[in-house]
Order: structure tokens, then sequence, then C-alpha cells
């Protein structure tokens, strides 16, 4: 019994959060790393429990009041990258404060919205603010921590994002069945004023680099003319993959049709004016030389497809819960808040387990495992009672723990030289692997589907639904598994203190500041 409590203590949050705070300036850093991700998953999660009593508080249709969801994440995922580059220019912990500050004051002015179109705005800016706090975050942890601590750096605001997943899924619908919807976005205000609190020691540790390394930043050039053409492209990506034309939510009715293909072809012509405006650019805003590196890349892509899969199980288990086995959407939060778990400890364990031994199994093995999960769901969801469904998930729902954490710090660590770049692809691939892979799971269901769908009963559509979901959740898994045989092949450079990239927080390992 005492191996085992040892063995515990060694591998649980609070024993890792004590060996990376050596000193004042690293455990200043962790609470402020904490506290943002928690402020960033109470501010996203509710604008989505809350649509519906946002629609009735405003008398408006459910699809309008569901433009606070899509601006939010339309904002978050078209700027991260951006936001990283402002990082490098400014400052990175300064521009996470400001992140702090702007998405705290956007839920302050949400609670105060008058009509749906003030809270479509406010809304917004939290988006932005969103972002340029987590394409930050990533960059201050490898300013801080050496490449064998980052596994367990990640750990710290990865389980702070699952405890304020947990904490929404328990308080917010409580205040929205009894209160107001309101009170959820006050509940992150109050975050957001212990976030500010936290982050502003380590203000001082940027102003004393920024003293050291003004003249190189000022050098940073950054193209906004290119970086609104690449805003511009993810937006039209997201968007792309969004139903926001009338009818059914659909990729195959006329409605969707024209409104998708469009969609689809301006991203791409975007996507490709921007690729000329790089490869015609002196400093390019985007340098494509940085993808020659191999491993920065397989790191990149089995990132994508990891949370891709997040996505996919994220649209998918709702519809075949509700649509395929008529069950009601309590059971789906039931469904899925064992999958949620796991990210409160597992992601410390992965951590520890990455720094102490870098094995090269980790990744491989989360995402063959997320694989499995998400098969064993596609074949047997119809099969087993309700609450063997979280039984199936399980292998996914340890997979997707395992990974997090350590392929942050594997990204980061292929790349070193330049952490601005590493921190900005790792939250774009994030946030473009969920929109593919809600997308896909989506589209794939909506083409299994009769044309008559819409049609028939709730009992009659259950088959079709249940068949949609096997044929989607089969057709990502052999993506899940491409990025696994791509993990196999990862190397990571070594694992004892890299070169610290200009212009950062310098690595301290003990004392006090």
């Amino acid at each position: 019994m005492g191996i085992l409590s040892l063995i515990l203590d060694r591998l649980n949050i609070v024993s890792a959060f004590r060996e990376l705070g050596g000193s004042r300036q690293r455990v200043v850093t962790l609470l402020a790393l904490a506290a943002s991700q928690l402020l960033v998953q109470l501010t996203f999660l509710p604008v989505t429990l809350a649509t519906p009593s946002v629609a009735h508080y405003f008398s408006v249709d459910v699809d309008d009041a569901t433009w606070t969801v899509i601006i939010r994440l339309l904002m978050l995922g078209s700027t991260v990258f951006l936001t990283s580059r402002l990082g490098e220019k400014f400052g990175h912990v300064r521009i996470f404060f400001l992140g702090i500050c702007v998405l705290t004051v956007a839920n302050l002015l949400a609670t105060t919205s008058q009509t749906l179109w003030q809270l479509i705005l406010w809304c917004g800016l939290g988006g932005f603010g969103g972002a340029l706090i987590i394409s930050n975050s990533n960059a201050i942890i490898a300013m801080v921590y050496e490449p064998n601590e980052r596994g367990r750096a990640f750990a710290v605001p990865v389980t702070a994002s699952r405890f304020g997943t947990l904490i929404g899924l328990l308080l917010f619908g409580l205040f929205l069945e009894f209160i107001s919807w309101r009170l959820v976005y006050l509940s992150a205000l109050v975050v957001g004023l212990f976030a500010i609190w936290f982050a502003f020691p380590v203000l001082k540790y940027q102003s004393f680099q920024w003293a050291q390394t003004g003249g190189e930043r000022a050098r940073v050039k950054i193209d906004y003319l290119a970086a609104a053409v690449l805003v511009a492209v993810l937006a039209t990506f997201i968007l792309s993959g969004s139903h926001l034309h009338d009818g059914v939510e659909s990729f195959t009715t006329p409605d969707a049709l024209g409104y998708h293909i469009p969609m689809h072809v301006l991203s791409l012509a975007l996507a490709g004016l921007f690729i000329v405006l790089q490869l015609r650019s002196i400093e390019p805003f985007l340098d494509f030389q940085y993808f020659k590196r191999k491993y920065f890349s397989m790191a990149l892509f089995s990132n994508t497809t990891c949370h891709m899969s997040m996505l996919v199980i994220f649209t998918l288990v709702p519809i075949v819960v509700e649509d395929g086995l008529g069950y009601s959407p309590l059971v789906v939060t039931l469904v899925l808040l064992p999958h949620q778990t796991f990210g409160l400890w597992v992601p410390a364990i992965a951590g520890y387990i990455y720094d102490r031994y870098n094995p090269r199994w980790m990744g491989p093995m989360s995402l063959f495992l997320i694989a499995a999960g998400v098969g064993l769901l596609g074949l047997f969801a119809n099969q087993v009672p309700i609450w063997g469904v979280p039984l199936l998930l399980l292998p996914a729902s340890i997979g997707t723990a395992l990974f997090i954490s350590p392929y942050n710090a594997v990204v980061m660590n292929t790349l070193p030289d330049n952490r601005s770049f590493a921190s900005g692809m790792l939250e774009t691939t994030r946030q473009m692997g969920h929109t593919v892979g809600s997308t896909i799971g989506a589209t794939i269901l909506g083409l299994s589907l009769p044309v008559a769908a819409e049609y028939l009963t709730a009992a009659e559509a259950r088959p079709y639904y249940q068949q949609g979901f096997q044929i989607a959740a089969l057709s990502v898994v052999w993506i899940i598994v491409a990025g696994g045989i791509v993990a196999i092949f990862q190397r990571v450079p070594g694992m004892g203190r890299g070169p610290e990239p200009r212009g950062g927080l310098s690595p301290q390992p003990g004392g006090d500041d």
C-alpha cells in the first residue's frame, strides 16, 4: 500500500506541479497558465450551452442565436497564427496578458447585452481574446521550461481546461434552468479577474527580457496584408463546414450545395492568393521553410488527426445517442462525462512519462487507442445498452488524454529555434483539426442518410442514423490510423536543455527570483 501511495503521489498533478515550481517565476507562470485556460474553457463552453436560453430570451430562432457560437469559434480559429506572430513582435507574455483582459472585458460586456447582435459582437471579441491567450501560452511554456519539463508543464493548463469543462457541465445547467444565462457569463468574468491577478506578476519577467532584446524585436516584421489574407482563408474554411444555409443541415440538398460549394471554392482561391503572396515575399508572414523540418511537420500532422477525432466524437456521439438510439440530450451529457474525466489526471501521467523517458510508443499508441475507440463505437454503439457506450469510447478517452500534453511538447521541441511559429502552428492545426473532423463526420453521415430522411418519423429514421454513424466513424478511423503510423517514425531532439530562442524568458530550474 505504501508503494502504491508513493507511485500515485509521484504521478498526480500536485506532484508534477511541485517538481515544476523550482522558482517563483515558474510558480506564477503555472498559475497564470492554469487560470487562463480555465477562463477560456469556461468562456467557450457556456456559449454553446446557453444558445437555447439566449434564443428564448431575445425571442429569436435558435439558428440566429447559434451565431454566438459561430463567431467565437470563427475568431479563435482564424486568428491564432496572427496572434502568435504578434507575440513574437511585442512579447508573448504581454499579448497573453492582453488576451486575458480582452476575454474578461468581453464576458462583462456580454452580461450587459440588450440585443442578440450586441451579444454576438462581444462573443466575437471574446473569441479574439481566446486566440491571444492560447496561441501565446505554448510559447510561454517554451520560454520558462526546458524540453524535458514541458510534458508536465503542458499537463497543467490541459487539466485546468478539463476542470473548466466539468464545472460548466455541472453548474451552468443549473444557472440556465433556474436563474439566467447572464450568470453563466458572469461566472467567467469572476474567473477572468483571478486570471488577471495571477498573470500580472509574469509581466515583470517579460519586461526584463524586453529591455534586453528590444532591438531584436524591432526587427520582427509582420506583413499585415498577408496576415489578413490568411485570416480570411481560415475563416472561409471554417464557415465552409458550417450549415449557414436555408433548409436542413445537410451537404447534399440544393440549398446546401448552393452554399458549401462556393464557400469551398472561395477558401481555395484565397489560399492560392496567400501562397502566391508568401512565395513572392522577402519576409513571409508564414515561412514555408519550416515545414521542411520533417519531424516538425510530422508532429503537426499527428496533432491534426488527434483533434479531428475529438470533434468527430463530440459531433457524432450526440447524433447517434439522440437520433440513432432515441435518448435525450441529458443522456448525451452522461455518456460524454466519463470521456472528459480522463483529462483530469491522465495528462499529468502522460507528461511525467514523456519528460522522464521520452518513449517513442506514446504518440502512436495514443492515436491507435483513439482509432480503436471510434471504431468500437461505429461497430457496436447500436448493439449495446446505453451504459455500454462510454465503455466502447474508453480507449479513445484514454488515448486522447495521453496524447495532448506530450504532443504539445513534441511540437514545441521539434522547432526550438522559433517558438512563435511552433506555437502558432500548434494551435492552428488544433483548430483546423476540429473543423475538418466535424465537417468530415457530418458530411459522411449526411451522405449516408436517405434523401427523404427528414420526412420519416423518429423511429423510422433511427436505423438510417445508426448506419450513417457507423459509416462515418469507420471512415474517420483510417485517418486517425494514418496519424498513428506517422507518429511511429517521429523523432524528438535531445531532451536536455534546448537552444533558447531569441527574446524570451530564460528557463530557471531552481532558486528564487
